[in-house]
């Protein structure tokens, strides 16, 4: 397994694992290639074989982050693709000068947040009703 930084080309692909991974609000296609075209975000994708497996975006602003969104295909869950996209993530975020980096998880998506729990981030409070079908998200939070 590989990761790299998404490369425009990628964002069709990326587009198309949002609608599998985030049934209920995947990102767009516009919304993915607007965040590519940002100076503040870091996206990283994970190859195997040639073929993308994951990806993941960060938006870096002074000295905090925020992880837009991690997302591995289902064959490849639970094999470390998405520790590696989280990590990759991470450190490009503190080589831009970010000490804190934050994250929302719905409350319902345990398998990432014992991913987040894992990594050393931690539950910082909980939005109520955060998503548009009215799921809870948990913020968690990570210095670095």
């Amino acid at each position: 397994m590989q990761i790299r930084k998404w490369k425009y080309e990628d964002i069709l692909r990326i587009a198309e694992l949002e609608k599998e991974c985030f049934p209920k609000e995947p990102w767009s296609f516009q919304m993915l290639a607007s965040s590519f075209g940002s100076d503040n975000f870091i996206g990283v994708a994970a190859e195997d074989g040639g073929e993308l497996i994951g990806y993941g975006g960060i938006t870096v602003a002074a000295d905090t982050a925020d992880i837009d969104n991690i997302a591995v295909t289902e064959p490849y869950r639970r094999g470390g693709a998405g520790t590696a996209v989280l990590n990759r993530l991470l450190e490009c975020a503190s080589e831009r000068g970010a000490k804190k980096v934050f994250l929302e998880v719905r409350v319902s998506n345990t398998a990432a947040m014992s991913l987040y729990l894992k990594c050393g981030f931690g539950g910082v409070y909980a939005r109520t009703r955060y998503y548009s079908d009215g799921e809870d998200c948990l913020v968690m939070a990570k210095e670095l």
